[in-house]
């Protein structure tokens, strides 16, 4: 894994090609590839790359050029296809000089342009400088694993992988845009193309960017699929699940450094070591060990590396240690993303940083298979018709309920289920994933706020029933802006690259187009998956109900995290003494939430995370 940064000015700006500011950006990036560095200079453009070496350690190195000088990336990330890849264009007369995935992207642009891609299948971010053509070229992968985000002005154009790096260059604005600022406390994220600042923007999942002299654009190279045709048999599919999983595992242990598996207990990742476990003997997995009872889910781990006889590494952390941590998430998260399950998932990376160099893990299942409980309560909203026009009554009852601050505790649950009830469809699983409906954004910031419009488009944009459009909407949004992009950030600055074998193109597109049965059937969901994972983990294992990687985060707050929220969320340099939200609204949250009359962890969380980030920053408005 990598970091990689630069600007182009087709009008020769000297103000944005300039040397230091672009390996200052680099720099920034340090922990995303500590093996070396590299920069690549010309009339028009600068491209800048931190190299985290894990495959040809000895030619891999960036920025890398075509002989004439022509053609010249900066990649961050692997491509799983680059030896078949590697095959088919010498056999098309290209000639080549490393074994590396990089050089195949190069030859691949030479061969087929912008539309190389399409042939690429892996998780990756990567620019190419087209001098000839005077053209750059950004693209990301299909489920934007990888992160690409840039800022435009006319004539020219300054990108990074990280929006931290991409601030180190003295030229890009950080003012906050306000409509982004809606959508990410409603959402916990901001969805992409846009940023939390106004002038940056993200490179889509799924797209290419072409930037020049005549402006830019930006297309899709690919789009999933969910539903299809009844296949013919259950067991066909759990055949044909097995094959396309083997061979995505098998791709993903390729690596010329250590390599491990993140190992939670649960099904996905269990599923994932089974595989991994079946190619390498004795394959090192990892887990955390959590004192308090509530959180911990050690124990799963243990019984299924036993069952299949890995070479098992466990860390134990006090919840003290985890709340330690939460002070360095400005550090840690370069846009802000409201996820709890960043810190245990920055302290595992932590951990397994000092063992390994590479960690498969079990992410994607969950939306392709529809593992969430969300799912069984959009049938539970189908089921109760009008009826649904009765949660205005219940939520009054359920704020009677006493606040408990346990995991996934039944106040909670039960809130928010009574929460999203009555919402439209197109709006319903955001209203229960989000941090705060909009009602309460409306409060915090004043005026009215479209908070769900990227979650209509998404909906909208899918096909089939309604819990396909749903199923659709995840992938793209709370997998891709959440999920992932908290991995992504946890690991890196660990300098730790993760990989996700549930991604891979050819399982995903197959496990998406299934039937909606096949996923979730009656109450159980991932029914199909966990048919598959019934072939190799006890029954126990798989069977068991899902619990999340969570932290007490509503206990945080109301404890040991007391005295930062309230310094952070109302001090001098907070958007409430700035009067962008309302310091009454901020003020009261704190109160209920201290005083155990009110659970306002999500929506308080969501503020703490968003000004931790903005202190990192220097105080963005």
């Amino acid at each position: 894994m990598c970091g990689i940064a630069g600007a182009v000015s087709w009008a020769a700006d000297r103000e944005i090609l300039d040397e230091p500011a672009v390996m200052a950006m680099a720099e920034a990036m340090r922990a995303r590839g500590p093996d070396g560095e590299g920069l690549y200079r010309d009339d028009r453009a600068l491209l800048a790359h931190r190299r985290l070496s894990i495959i040809d350690l000895a030619g891999g190195a960036q920025p890398m050029s075509t002989p004439d000088g022509a053609i010249t990336v900066v990649f961050n990330g692997e491509i799983y296809n680059f030896v078949e890849l590697h095959a088919r264009l010498a056999a098309l007369g290209h000639r080549f000089a490393t074994r590396s995935d990089t050089e195949v992207i190069l030859h691949a642009y030479r061969q087929w342009g912008g539309r190389c891609v399409e042939q690429l299948d892996g998780m990756f971010a990567f620019a190419v400088w087209d001098k000839p053509r005077g053209e750059l070229v950004l693209a990301r992968d299909r489920f934007g694993k990888k992160p690409l985000y840039y800022y435009q002005r006319p004539g020219a154009l300054v990108f990074a992988s990280t929006l931290t790096a991409l601030l180190a260059h003295p030229r890009v604005p950080r003012a906050l845009d306000d409509r982004a600022l809606a959508e990410y406390l409603g959402l916990e994220y901001v969805v992409a193309p846009n940023t939390i600042l106004r002038d940056v923007r993200k490179v889509e999942a799924a797209h290419v960017v072409v930037a020049s002299a005549r402006g830019i654009s930006a297309s899709r190279y690919w789009q999933l699929r969910v539903g299809g045709a009844r296949p013919a048999s259950e067991a066909a599919v759990i055949e044909e699940l097995s094959g396309r999983l083997t061979a995505a595992v098998r791709r993903r242990l390729v690596a010329d450094v250590p390599l491990g598996v993140f190992l939670s207990g649960g099904i996905d990742s269990s599923l994932v070591t089974a595989f991994a476990a079946r190619e390498r003997s004795g394959i090192r997995t990892f887990s955390v060990r959590f004192t308090d009872p509530s959180f911990d889910e050690s124990k799963y781990a243990r019984e299924v590396a036993a069952h299949l006889g890995t070479t098992h590494v466990e860390d134990e952390l006090s919840i003290a240690q985890a709340a330690n941590i939460v002070e360095t998430l400005g550090d840690i998260l370069d846009e802000p993303v409201g996820d709890g399950s960043i810190v245990p998932t920055a302290m595992l990376s932590r951990f397994v940083r000092r063992h390994v160099t590479v960690a498969l893990g079990g992410d994607g299942g969950d939306e392709l298979f529809a593992g969430y409980p969300t799912y069984l309560a959009h049938k539970l909203a189908g089921a109760l018709g009008p009826l649904r026009r009765l949660a205005g009554a219940g939520r009054y009852l359920a704020e009677l309920l006493p606040v408990s601050h346990d995991n996934f505790s039944f106040d909670f649950k039960l809130k928010k289920l009574l929460l999203g009830l009555d919402a439209p469809p197109d709006e319903r699983n955001y209203v229960w994933l989000g941090a705060m409906p909009r009602a309460v954004v409306d409060e915090l910031l004043g005026g009215e706020h479209d908070i769900y419009a990227a979650a209509r488009a998404r909906y909208h944009e899918g096909q089939g029933s309604h819990l396909e459009r749903v199923l659709y909407q995840d992938v793209g949004l709370y997998m891709c802006h959440s999920v992932l992009a908290k991995v992504d950030r946890a690991s890196m600055a660990s300098s730790l690259e993760v990989r996700a074998p549930l991604l891979d193109t050819a399982f995903a597109e197959y496990a998406a187009s299934l039937p909606l049965d096949y996923k979730l059937r009656g109450r159980v969901g991932k029914y199909i998956l966990k048919q598959l994972a019934l072939r190799h983990l006890p029954r126990a294992i798989v069977m068991r109900p899902k619990k999340g990687f969570g932290m007490p985060i509503g206990r945080w707050l109301r404890e040991d995290l007391r005295a930062l929220s309230n310094d952070v969320l109302l001090g001098s340099n907070s958007l409430a003494a700035a009067g962008r939200l309302r310091r009454p609204v901020v003020e009261r949250m704190l109160r209920e939430h201290g005083d155990g009359v009110a659970d306002h962890r999500q929506r308080l969380w969501t503020l703490l995370v968003l000004e931790l980030w903005r202190a990192r920053h220097g105080g963005i408005t």
